[in-house]
């Protein structure tokens, strides 16, 4: 087992200016841990100040006077943008200087000479004006991202940006540069890093408020002039595209509808690596790593992710050193396990030392510190001892595991990061035979004879441990083996009986899931689709569903598959207004049909109609009954019943009626063999609104003898019902005769508020007109018939006068509201003084101003007494 520490370089004494340097860094060094830059041999540290401009401190491998030392110092009225070293690998490298103005410098360090030289001085960007922003270099290109002068007509435009490059060749006494070429124009602020062969243009979380197009990160292959989106939201790129094409906004409008949908978590943190790949702190904590197909993939999370503000990460060989708060942790890349973590007394700032192969070394103010590897038992040696003798099998788990681990990591495109735990718990294990032969040859390696030492009951530990991991996957294994012999050897009754079982199986499993998902769902229309008898039998042992025949229908299912069932999961049918649109009044009308992958509510549903069409009234009635329990919380604590999406809104789908989502199956078949099913499952949903759709198809198929039923049965469950069946049988009676042999029936349902007066505007208002009216004998001659012919099909008083004398009754009734009132006192009171019988109105009305007046009333009166009499005669 080893352990991480770290091991004290220096303390500055040997740098030139060492003294200063202690100062300059304990003074504010956290604000300072941006500005500082050391060189990939650790022997050169520039610290860049806003007075002075750049501030060196080297240290010399010979002892050199001070007089004689000659510092690469620079005072410039421009600040310096970044220091950066130019052949790094060799030990002649060069440094590069550059200002925000667009102005670079070539340095050299020989301490055969004293220390730094100059070598030239050129300009980068080809405007004055440009204002230069983040540098960085990539094999022989210097890239940059400089900040465009807005024109006169767009002061606003935040796309002002392009990310330029140019070539370099680095001679004995000075540097060439190439031209300049435009790899991007038109796009936001970007941060330049250079990682091997690929050139990573990160979006700058400083700009407030960020554009859509600002969200999205690239990576630029300048030898195959190849770009990657995407985003630190998404796992894999949104697109891959030739650099050809130069102009940003071309470049991602395909992807603007999704970036301008996503807020992706901010970038606190990177470190390169020599492959052309990425590794990303991101703002929810999470270590990310970029690969080069652009593929995000989670690596660890931290523990608190409050401080990431001033994180620093650096990379050797497979392990991720990153520096959190006042903590060094040490984490492996391959699997994401924390290998281990150091406490730091200073924060600091880390950087790979190439010299040293590739160690991170630690820079803080009180020094720099390599961080080494320890052998945690090396101060005891008789433990050390006892651990070269233990046998290997007690790591056997975590070895097997932790590869496991890695495998599938490597493979997936979840960004949820695998660990061992989860690996061992609910299956996840999907290799049992490459787990099976890492045991047997494992086990072959141990001869039977080989004496019993110290380490032998720690891999009898080990395999015993792996054995009970792998119990539950094995016994799978075995069982897939055996119905797969089945299915090859077996007859067709016993593929019929394994069938059978895996359906129920798989059944019982889906509709038990907490969360029903897209591919789960996917999975369980493929099984209803493929073997619908054997999935109908499995819902009905799964529900425990239960006819008795006389109509009652009952189920024993826990509420979770309920939950299961009654999930919102998918669209059943486009909407309007919140429901299906349905269209009644032309039987042969389409309908919409139900999407490829039906919801589980209606893929019960389908079974239902198929196998047992009479059931499906009493299975809404059962739902019902459920969502019911649901809404009024009687299973939920015990159930965790949310039927609410993961933004916290109630979803569209759970806006629709469950009678509404039946009748989108019904009429997804044959509407005209279930007319009858459609009408009982409106009126067993219980709606005002679907009660009285149902009454209406009813009466336009003329079943008067089912329409009074349903009157009787439903007008005692609301008033306002009750009113609104009336109104519309009452409508009928005005119109035709059919219902004339239930008209008692019909009189025994008026409502307790329907007055004389009411009831005759009604009848008036739907009296078919006499245009429309069937022809008489009189309809020739020019006068109006004085009796209407009883064959006619018109409405007389004699149908209305049970039903008028009723309400009338009411009416004279005294109401038992005012009983208390209207109870005579055992005393009435006196009788009040009688007015004189004659008094002279204080304005008589003026006859003889409107004589017109009252022979329109009068004519008004007479055509409406006509009608009457035409239209009711006894």
């Amino acid at each position: 087992m080893s352990l991480f520490a770290l091991e004290p370089l220096t303390d500055f004494g040997d740098y030139s200016g060492g003294d200063r340097l202690s100062e300059t860094l304990r003074h504010g060094f956290e604000s300072r841990l941006s500005r500082v830059r050391l060189s990939p041999d650790g022997r050169h540290i520039h610290v860049r100040e806003p007075e002075v401009g750049l501030v060196t401190f080297d240290k010399y491998e010979r002892a050199q006077p001070v007089h004689n030392q000659k510092n690469l110092c620079v005072t410039r009225s421009h600040s310096i943008v970044d220091v950066l070293y130019l052949n790094s690998d060799s030990k002649k490298y060069v440094v590069l200087v550059v200002y925000e103005n667009g102005k670079a410098e070539f340095w050299r360090f020989q301490e055969c000479q004293g220390g730094w030289s100059i070598l030239q001085t050129s300009e980068l960007c080809n405007s004055p004006r440009a204002r230069l922003l983040s540098v960085c270099v990539c094999s022989n290109l210097i890239i940059w991202c400089e900040e465009r002068p807005p024109s006169e007509s767009s002061t606003t435009n935040k796309l002002r940006y392009c990310v330029c490059r140019r070539e370099y060749a680095i001679q004995e006494g000075a540097v060439s540069l190439g031209r300049v070429k435009i790899t991007l124009h038109n796009n936001p602020k970007f941060t330049v890093v250079s990682s091997g062969e690929c050139v990573h243009l990160l979006p700058d979380a400083s700009a407030k408020p960020q554009l859509s197009v600002s969200r999205c990160l690239l990576a630029w292959y300048p030898r195959q002039d190849v770009f990657h989106i995407g985003t630190t939201g998404r796992t894999v790129p949104l697109k891959k595209v030739t650099g050809k094409e130069s102009d940003f906004q071309k470049l991602v409008l395909d992807c603007l509808g999704y970036l301008s949908a996503v807020d992706p978590p901010d970038i606190c943190g990177y470190a390169s690596l020599p492959c052309g790949e990425l590794l990303l702190l991101l703002g929810t904590g999470w270590v990310c790593h970029l690969q080069k197909d652009g593929t995000l993939r989670r690596v660890h999370e931290l523990a608190d992710n409050g401080t990431l503000e001033s994180s620093s990460l650096a990379v050797f060989k497979d392990t991720l050193a990153l520096v959190a708060s006042d903590l060094l942790l040490l984490i492996d890349l391959n699997c994401g396990r924390e290998l281990g973590k150091v406490l730091l007394p200073r924060k600091g700032v880390l950087f790979t030392n190439q010299s040293a192969c590739r160690t991170p070394h630690l820079l803080s103010e009180t020094g720099l510190y390599a961080l080494v590897q320890r052998d945690a038992d090396n101060r005891d040696s008789k433990m050390k001892s006892s651990v070269e003798h233990l046998h290997p099998g007690a790591l056997l788990v975590e070895a097997v595991f932790e590869e496991a681990c890695k495998y599938y990591q490597q493979r997936s495109l979840s960004s949820t990061q695998l660990t061992v735990e989860a690996l061992k718990r609910g299956g996840r294990f999907q290799a049992p035979i490459s787990l099976a032969s890492i045991l047997r040859v494992y086990l072959n390696l141990a001869s039977p004879a080989e004496p019993v030492q110290n380490g032998s009951s720690g891999f009898n530990d080990g395999h015993d441990k792996l054995q009970c991991s792998l119990e539950a996957e094995l016994k799978a294994l075995v069982s897939l083996e055996e119905v797969k012999r089945t299915l090859v050897r077996g007859g067709e009754a016993e593929v019929e009986a394994v069938c059978e079982s895996l359906v129920e199986e798989e059944v019982m499993r889906l509709l038990s899931v907490s969360e029903m998902d897209k591919d789960n769902l996917l999975y369980l229309n493929s099984i209803f689709s493929g073997f619908p008898c054997q999935a109908w039998r499995a819902a009905q042992r799964t529900l425990q569903l239960h006819y008795n025949g006389e109509g009652v229908l009952s189920a024993r299912a826990p509420a979770d598959v309920w939950k299961t069932i009654l999930s919102p999961t998918g669209t059943s049918a486009p909407l309007t207004n919140g429901g299906p649109k349905h269209t009644y009044h032309n039987a042969k009308c389409s309908h919409p049909a139900l999407p490829s992958v039906m919801p589980v509510f209606e893929l019960l549903c389908c079974s239902v109609l198929h196998f047992q069409p009479t059931w499906l009234p009493r299975f809404l009635e059962l739902a019902q009954q459920q969502q019911g329990s649901a809404a009024l919380g009687l299973s939920l604590v015990s159930s965790s019943w949310s039927m609410s999406n993961t933004t916290g809104e109630e979803a569209p789908e759970n806006k629709v009626p469950l009678y509404k989502r039946t009748l989108c199956v019904l009429n997804s078949h044959d509407a005209d063999q279930h007319q009858d099913l459609e009408v009982e499952v409106m009126m067993t949903s219980g709606r005002p609104v679907a009660i009285l759709e149902a009454l209406r198809i009813l009466i336009r198929r003329q079943q008067w003898e089912r329409v009074i039923q349903m009157a009787q049965k439903f007008c005692k469950q609301s008033p306002f019902l009750n009113k609104d069946i009336f109104t519309s049988l009452l409508c009928e009676v005005t119109q035709h005769r059919d219902l004339d042999s239930y008209l008692d029936l019909l009189w025994t349902l008026c409502p307790e508020d329907m007055t004389v007066t009411t009831l005759l505007n009604f009848i008036l208002k739907n009296l078919p007109s006499p245009v429309t009216a069937p022809p008489t004998p009189f309809s020739a001659s020019s006068s109006t018939a004085p009796f209407p012919d009883p064959q006619s099909g018109r409405l007389t008083i004699g149908l209305l006068k049970p039903l008028l004398r009723k309400v009338l009754q009411r009416e004279m009734k005294p109401s038992q509201h005012y009983a208390d009132i209207l109870q005579s006192p055992s005393f009435p009171p006196p009788t009040p003084p009688r007015q004189p019988a004659e008094q002279t109105p204080a304005h008589p009305p003026d006859r003889s101003t409107s004589p017109e007046s009252d022979e329109q009333q009068d004519s008004t009166q007479n055509k409406s007494s006509s009608h009457m009499n035409s239209n009711f005669s006894s």
